[in-house]
């Protein structure tokens, strides 16, 4: 998971501020920077960025050719089917010893290559290889004597590329990427590019993979791929420490999980899809669809826990207030949770483990009382609809709960009740960047103040409302132009330090001396040393957003490689603020596809007073989810 950046090191507009901002880069063997300059000190290559095209990488390997004294080596990163999954382990080992032995002899251009894949070989993953290979070259004190080229069939996503680059590589070509690519092409799946030459086609998907390097970079604070190169920007969720150990030494990996012979046998499972025995006329001219990005059918197929009978069944409770048909939703999310989250891996301990016996009902806080902990999102009026945005404040506002505006500001009509009696006013106002719909009567009307330090499904990420949406009343609450797009910038208020923070904090609670204060924060390791200085600047609720939020606004990287399953950024945070003696001093909040009874009393176990909620809301109202 790509980490981003906190209050101490904010991140940086890729857009804006690309002026700062470059993926060039020197590679190949280092001098001693403060040694006598000589020539030696300028036999380096000059990259312009990482991802290398097929014909970048075929110069690249004719270096040793073409100039004297520059010595190019190729690694073979497969291992034979043969020995199953105990090779994979073995090989890498093989690969590691044969990198270490080449630059002590003087390479200075070292490739991991996966290119000889055939039936009886199966690829190294390219960022187990590349990761273990570095970290080899560390610990021999070679790794400034050589260049660390990956030449890999499997990064296509600029995720990849990113992990590859942050955990040692110097540059990436992805071969496989390239003629899957062509091959789309040449088979009329792109119209767009029909008749466009190779090299144009293999061109924009390397500017399409450079934008979204500096994307990443950016999330960080990061303006510069020397800066990202190596520097092991990530966390393991889900690795084995045996893996962690070799392959990316120092990072963190609080869960553990796979280990080399998981890794091996998912390896042998995918090579063994692409040379089955099966004949060539009798399989199936596409690739199986798993169901990464969008709901696939099938029993090998992702699990998502938006599930169209989930979606049906919750939509059924909602509006007959049908218990049978809660139980239906309740009993099917709890399942896909147990198959695809870490709240889904805890179970409740019997009370007989406490010596404890079981009380009545009667004797638990009844449920009206247990709503008004519940909250809803922040989601902004301009993202969605006037009519979805006010059933929300009112249902919350009748269950006693609080509903959220998110940072498009609020009408000040809804300030005044319904004729039924209802108010349409929301409970908590966000101050997201200070900039939209942001007045005093905005914040006098609030019973809490949120500052959005980052959002969980898109941590480091700013916003944009699309001009075409800035219109007629929205574009009057935000107190915007119509027709204007609005943009949100990822340093939400300016804030480059903790004691900005304390002194938005401050302003914003003489603003409003009624309402508390709360911040956002995203789940990841090391949000409980951030949460802990956000209580010392005198907030009164903090927030830890996780990962799996349905903002429609995120893109695929942000959503699948960022940020942390909200469980592990709730322990951290309570645990550590029992620590430091602050936990007193303020209320937790999280949030993430909470669902069910069940998710909330995992949260409120793990540290939670307050939950939120806001897809399930928009799907029970029967907002339109667009899932392909």
């Amino acid at each position: 998971s790509n980490l981003s950046a906190k209050e101490k090191t904010p991140p940086i507009d890729p857009i804006r501020e690309s002026v700062v901002m470059s993926l060039a880069c020197w590679i190949g063997p280092e001098q001693n920077v403060l040694s006598k300059p000589e020539p030696a000190h300028c036999r380096r290559l000059w990259l312009e960025q990482p991802c290398l095209l097929p014909a970048e990488m075929a110069a690249l390997l004719d270096v040793g050719n073409r100039f004297k004294g520059w010595r190019v080596k190729v690694l073979d990163a497969t291992f034979p089917r043969s020995e199953g999954p105990p090779g994979l382990q073995r090989h890498l080992n093989r690969v590691c010893d044969e990198a270490a032995a080449v630059v002590a002899e003087g390479c200075e251009v070292l490739v991991l290559s996966d290119e000889s894949v055939s039936s009886d070989w199966v690829q190294i993953p390219s960022l187990l290889v590349c990761g273990a290979v570095h970290q080899t070259l560390v610990a021999e004190k070679l790794r400034l004597k050589t260049a660390l080229v990956i030449h890999s069939g499997d990064p296509h996503e600029v995720a990849h590329h990113a992990l590859l680059l942050t955990f040692g590589a110097d540059a990436v070509c992805p071969y496989l990427a390239y003629e899957a690519l062509l091959k789309l092409r040449d088979d009329g799946k792109m119209p767009e590019k029909e008749g466009q030459p190779d090299a144009k086609v293999c061109a924009s998907y390397q500017k399409a993979v450079g934008k979204g390097l500096l994307k990443i970079m950016a999330k960080m604070g990061i303006s510069t791929l020397q800066s990202y190169k190596g520097a092991q920007i990530a966390d393991a969720i889900g690795l084995g420490k045996d893996v962690v150990a070799m392959c990316f030494y120092g990072i963190a990996s609080q869960l553990g999980g796979h280990g080399f012979e998981q890794l091996a046998q998912r390896t042998l499972a995918v090579h063994e899809r692409g040379f089955s025995a099966v004949p060539r006329g009798l399989a199936a001219d596409s690739l199986p669809n798993e169901g990464q990005y969008h709901w696939r059918e099938g029993p090998n197929a992702e699990k998502h826990l938006n599930d169209p009978m989930v979606i049906a069944k919750l939509q059924e409770a909602a509006r007959s207030n049908s218990r049978a048909a809660y139980a239906s939703f309740a009993a099917l999310h709890n399942s896909l949770v147990k198959a695809s989250s870490l709240r889904g891996q805890l179970d409740f301990k019997p009370p007989r483990q406490y010596g404890r016996a079981p009380i009545p009902l009667e004797a638990v806080e009844p449920a009206s009382e247990i709503v008004k902990r519940f909250r809803t999102g922040a989601m902004s009026y301009g993202s969605i609809s006037m009519e979805a945005h006010s059933t929300l404040a009112v249902a919350l506002n009748r269950l006693g709960g609080f509903s959220n505006t998110g940072e498009g500001g609020e009408d000040p009509v809804r300030y005044q009740p319904t004729p039924e009696g209802d108010s349409m006013k929301s409970a908590i106002k966000q101050v997201a960047s200070g900039r939209f719909g942001v007045t005093m009567e905005y914040l006098s009307n609030a019973q809490e103040l949120q500052i959005k330090m980052a959002q969980g499904a898109k941590p480091g990420e700013g916003g944009e409302l699309p001009g075409k949406k800035v219109q007629g009343n929205v574009a009057r609450t935000r107190c915007a132009t119509a027709g204007v797009g609005l943009i949100s910038p990822p340093p939400h208020h300016d804030i480059y330090s903790i004691e900005d923070l304390a002194q938005l904090i401050f302003d914003l609670k003489n603003s409003n001396p009624d309402a508390s204060v709360s911040v956002k924060l995203v789940s990841e390791v090391g949000v409980g040393v951030v949460a802990t200085g956000v209580a010392k600047c005198k907030a009164d609720h903090i927030l830890i957003s996780g990962c799996d939020g349905g903002t429609g606004a995120s893109k695929w990287t942000g959503i699948k490689h960022a940020g942390a399953p909200w469980e592990v950024g709730l322990a951290e945070t309570h645990q550590t603020l029992v620590l430091n003696g602050l936990r007193g001093r303020v209320t937790l909040e999280t949030d993430g596809q909470l669902r069910t009874g069940r998710d909330v009393m995992i949260a409120a176990l793990l540290g939670a007073e307050r939950f939120g909620f806001a897809t399930a809301p928009l799907i029970a109202m029967g907002c339109i989810m667009m899932r392909k």
